[in-house]
């Protein structure tokens, strides 16, 4: 018996994007409005995340319509908006309650992070709102219960959209840095996003970061004493005599003139969910390099390059893969769930078969496993290594070797 109509015609489903942006994000929005059309719905797209869904609603037609999934960013714009934010004093749920009815949309997909998912969760468990959640972040710290077997060992590791881009441009970034670093023998301190985890941070070892400092490890006043120290030998070992610093914006930094260990705030303003801007660490650790070790030390913020660029192959294949498992959630309408990776796969073992879904409200946040970072040498393991062969080729930079031979006067 074959069907004369698609499962779900008649039906809406909409599309938002909350957050910072990735790379992969309208690759994400085409995989879900691909499967979801297949299957009968007409697909919108709501714009600028929660926000498109207050007052009038900002909602547009994503059926039938082209969409280039290969762009980085996202084309329904997004915004750090809180569906339960107490700042302006309104009833936001409300107005997105009317909103979905007025466009008779009857089911959601937030494509965002623990705070965008976290509020479609709760508006799930207490409005009926059917949602599904799908993964986005270039932190990589969603725990999605994806495991990483190294060695015989079972590590909870994270793979989300948007991360192996970011991971690969970072990387890059490592390396393009080397050649002016060699040319004034100078120690480059550069930043990295990463507000709470150094996942991130830690793939400019890719490019081969002579040291790495994560937001796991609080460079209290004793570590910094032995930061400097490994600082110092690295580039007296170095024949060319330079070193190459990753540091993530949330590393925790002793003051000695406030006595604490803190972040480098770059705004103290929040947004809707309480974060407050971070950025400047790299300067701090720069200009502490130079007073300390007298070396010639230099700051370079990498900031929203990790974000920008066009979707590479890896997050492709993620996103689709990812879509199809959306297909699964929608056909048994198993809501209040979001796709993830079973596994740390390889590019072609991307397959709906190595996937699940997880509770949208238990999502929450996980750091760099200890497993990945060695805070002794400042730098990751052979377990992260390993990790990041998994979803990144190899990086191939340029080698100036020379030795030239000293001319002595005569």
């Amino acid at each position: 018996m074959s069907l004369d109509h698609k499962l779900f015609n008649g039906k809406t489903l909409a599309i938002l994007s909350g957050g910072g942006d990735t790379p992969a994000i309208n690759s994400s929005i085409e995989a879900v409005r691909n499967r979801a059309s297949i299957l009968g719905y007409k697909v919108y797209g709501i714009r600028q995340g929660w926000k498109g869904l207050l007052g009038d609603g900002q909602v547009v037609n994503l059926s039938c319509q082209p969409y280039n999934g290969l762009y980085g960013g996202t084309a329904l714009n997004s915004s750090r908006t809180n569906p339960f934010s107490s700042k302006t004093g309104e009833d936001r749920v409300q107005q997105i309650l009317r909103n979905l009815e007025r466009y008779k949309i009857d089911v959601l997909v937030t494509i965002g992070g623990d705070d965008t998912n976290g509020a479609a969760k709760k508006l799930y468990e207490t409005q009926g709102i059917p949602v599904i959640g799908f993964p986005k972040t270039i932190d990589n710290d969603l725990r999605t219960r994806t495991m990483h077997n190294y060695g015989g060992k079972e590590i909870e590791a994270v793979v989300c959209p948007g991360f192996p881009t970011a991971a690969r441009t970072v990387a890059r970034l490592t390396g393009m840095l080397r050649t002016t670093t060699e040319s004034h023998n100078r120690v480059m301190v550069m930043e990295v996003m990463g507000r709470d985890a150094g996942w991130l941070t830690a793939t400019a070892a890719h490019g081969g970061a002579d040291m790495i400092l994560v937001p796991e490890c609080p460079m209290t006043k004793e570590r910094q004493e032995y930061f400097y120290e490994r600082v110092k030998e690295l580039y007296m070992r170095n024949p060319k005599r330079c070193l190459v610093i990753a540091v993530a914006e949330g590393v925790r930094w002793y003051d000695e003139n406030t006595g604490k260990t803190d972040v480098v705030y770059a705004s103290s303003e929040t947004d809707e969910y309480g974060h407050a801007r971070l950025g400047g660490i790299s300067g701090v650790i720069a200009h502490e390099v130079s007073k300390r070790l007298g070396l010639d030390a230099r700051a370079q913020i990498s900031g929203y390059y990790a974000r920008a660029g066009e979707c590479r192959e890896y997050d492709r294949r993620l996103t689709a893969t990812l879509g199809d498992k959306v297909v699964d959630l929608l056909l048994r309408e198993d809501y209040g769930q979001m796709p993830v990776l079973n596994k740390v796969a390889c590019y072609n073992e991307l397959e709906e078969f190595n996937t699940s879904s997880i509770d949208m409200g238990s999502i929450g946040n996980i750091p760099l496993s200890e497993n990945y970072y060695d805070s002794n040498m400042f730098h990751v393991t052979d377990a992260y290594r390993d990790f990041l062969n998994h979803i990144m080729e190899p990086m191939h930079f340029m080698k100036f070797d020379y030795d030239f031979p000293v001319v002595l006067p005569k």
